[in-house]
């Protein structure tokens, strides 16, 4: 083999070394400052960014689509459910919107806006979910929910309970 084959070898398998990692890298660790307890979710509307908080100094953060303009919302709630490949009903105010959107679309359809997860939260018709449309994730798109890639969702999922604490700023 020649070298300038072996070289152009090298760097195409140490490229896809580097792209798998930096993929598998997801999600970020990140530099965090605010008075919250480990373990806590924060969301950051205006950065369409959802933090999960590691200590005082680090967080986890993945990107979301929030509540559009109208839609948005803050508070401080608690996740009360959590569900994989959930049904969806559309609450009264998009069926409103949307009178032809079936009442059900049941998990796992492709047409179902809830994706492979989704976590409620308590007092309101809100939740953290992922979606069939990840190209939505980043922006202002929701009806109030927090909206997130379908691999961010199911990495969340695994790493809060029931009852973690989930501030929504703006």
């Amino acid at each position: 083999m020649s070298l300038r084959i072996a070289v152009a070898l090298a760097a195409t398998i140490g490229a896809g070394i580097l792209m798998s990692t930096a993929a598998e890298a997801r999600p970020g660790l990140v530099g965090f400052r605010g008075d919250y307890s480990p373990g806590t979710i924060v969301v950051k509307t205006n950065e369409r960014r959802l933090y999960l908080v590691v200590d005082q100094s680090r967080a986890y953060a993945y990107p979301v689509g929030v509540g559009r303009a109208g839609k948005q919302w803050a508070g401080t709630t608690r996740i009360d459910g959590k569900y994989q490949n959930p049904a969806w009903s559309p609450p009264k105010e998009v069926k409103r919107d949307k009178p032809s959107m079936p009442d059900v679309i049941p998990g796992g359809s492709p047409r179902n806006p809830m994706g492979v997860a989704a976590m409620t939260l308590s007092g309101g018709e809100y939740a953290i979910h992922g979606t069939n449309m990840p190209g939505s994730v980043g922006g202002f798109v929701s009806y109030g929910c927090i909206r997130m890639l379908n691999a961010d969702i199911s990495d969340l999922y695994q790493r809060v309970s029931v009852g973690t604490t989930v501030v929504v700023t703006r």
